[in-house]
C-alpha cells in the first residue's frame, strides 16, 4: 500500500491578469501547504476504484468522474484500490481536489512503477488543471502563467495558520464573472528568501488577493469571517484564499492560533475552523531564473 498526503494549499496572494485568448487567467500568486490536508491510501486491485470516507466525503457524493479517478486514468490504465480521507471542505478555494489529483499521481506513479518522469507527470497535472502542478510539487512556489508556471520560494518562515470556513458555496466561475478590479501580473516576483513570519508579512502588505472583494459580495458572510478573525488576539493578518470561501489568519504564534481557533467555534460554531502550519522549509537551490514548468514562451 501507498499512502500520500494531500495537503490544503493557501494563496496568500493572488493577482488576476485579463482574459487570456484561451479563456483562461493569467495569475501571479505565492502558494504554500499546510500541516492539514486529505490523504490517499492506493493498493493494488485488478479495477479501479475510489471510496471516500472523512468528515468531507458527503461533499463528494454522486461523482462519477472524481478528478482522482481522472488523474488515475490520465497516468496508466492499471487497476487500484483508491481510498480517499476527505478531511477538507470541498470546494472551498484551498485546492482540495487538485491536490488530491496531485496525491494520486505521485501515488500510483510508485504504486504501479510506471516510467514517467517528473516533467512529464506535470504536463499530466497541468492538463488536469491549473493548481494540480504546484499541488504535485506541494511546497512554497510562486505561481505565473494559469498557475502551472513555478518558482519555489527559497525559504519560508513556520507560519501558525487558521483555516475558516463559513459553509458557503462560492462558485469560482461566479467570482470570476463577478471581478472587475484586476492587479494584472505585471507584478516584479521577489526571490522569496522569507527570513521569518515580519519578512513575510512586509512582502504580503504588497499584494492582495483581486478575487476577495467579487466573493464578498457573492457571499457577505466571508467579509464576517475576515473581520471576525482580523479581532482575535495575535492575528497578523487575515486574507480570503483561492476564489473562497475558505479564509485564512496568520498568527503570532501556535499559542495565539488555538486561543483564536476555541474562541471562533464557540461564537461560530456552524463555521468549519482549523488551526494548522506552514511549516518552515529552507533554502532551495536553483540556477537564477530558474522555472519549475513551461516557460512563458511556451504557453
Amino acid at each position: 500500500m501507498v499512502t500520500e498526503r494531500a495537503p490544503a494549499k493557501i494563496n496568500l496572494f493572488l493577482h488576476v491578469g485579463d482574459k487570456r485568448a484561451d479563456g483562461f487567467h493569467p495569475v501571479q500568486s505565492l502558494a504554500v501547504f499546510t500541516d492539514l490536508g486529505d490523504v490517499l491510501a492506493m493498493e493494488t486491485a485488478f479495477a479501479l476504484s475510489l471510496t471516500i470516507d472523512g468528515p468531507f466525503a458527503k461533499g463528494l457524493d454522486g461523482e462519477s468522474d472524481n478528478l482522482v479517478l481522472r488523474a488515475a486514468r490520465a497516468l496508466d490504465s492499471q487497476g487500484a484500490k483508491l481510498t480517499l480521507t476527505k478531511n477538507l471542505p470541498v470546494a472551498s478555494g484551498i485546492g482540495g481536489g487538485s491536490a488530491d489529483a496531485a496525491a494520486a499521481l505521485r501515488g500510483l506513479r510508485q504504486l504501479w512503477s510506471v516510467a514517467k518522469d517528473d516533467v512529464t507527470l506535470r504536463d499530466i497535472a497541468a492538463g488536469l488543471g491549473s493548481d494540480i502542478p504546484v499541488c504535485l510539487l506541494s511546497q512554497s512556489c510562486f505561481m505565473e502563467g494559469r498557475g502551472e508556471i513555478l518558482r519555489p520560494a527559497q525559504s519560508m518562515p513556520r507560519v501558525p495558520m487558521l483555516l475558516v470556513n463559513p459553509g458557503v458555496p462560492v462558485p469560482t466561475k461566479d467570482v470570476f464573472a463577478a471581478l472587475k478590479d484586476r492587479s494584472g501580473v505585471e507584478m516584479a516576483l521577489p526571490r522569496g528568501r522569507f527570513s521569518d513570519t515580519a519578512d513575510l508579512l512586509r512582502f504580503l502588505e504588497t499584494t492582495r488577493n483581486d478575487l476577495e472583494e467579487p466573493a464578498r459580495r457573492i457571499q457577505p458572510v466571508i467579509g464576517d469571517v475576515l473581520m471576525a478573525m482580523a479581532a482575535l488576539p495575535g492575528a497578523l493578518l487575515s486574507r480570503m484564499s483561492g476564489s473562497g470561501a475558505t479564509c485564512f489568519g496568520i498568527f503570532a504564534d501556535d499559542d495565539c492560533c488555538a486561543r483564536a481557533a476555541k474562541i471562533l467555534k464557540k461564537a461560530h460554531p456552524d463555521w468549519w475552523i482549523a488551526p494548522t502550519f506552514v511549516p518552515e522549509t529552507g533554502i532551495v537551490h536553483e540556477e537564477p531564473g530558474q522555472d519549475i514548468g513551461p516557460t512563458p514562451e511556451g504557453l
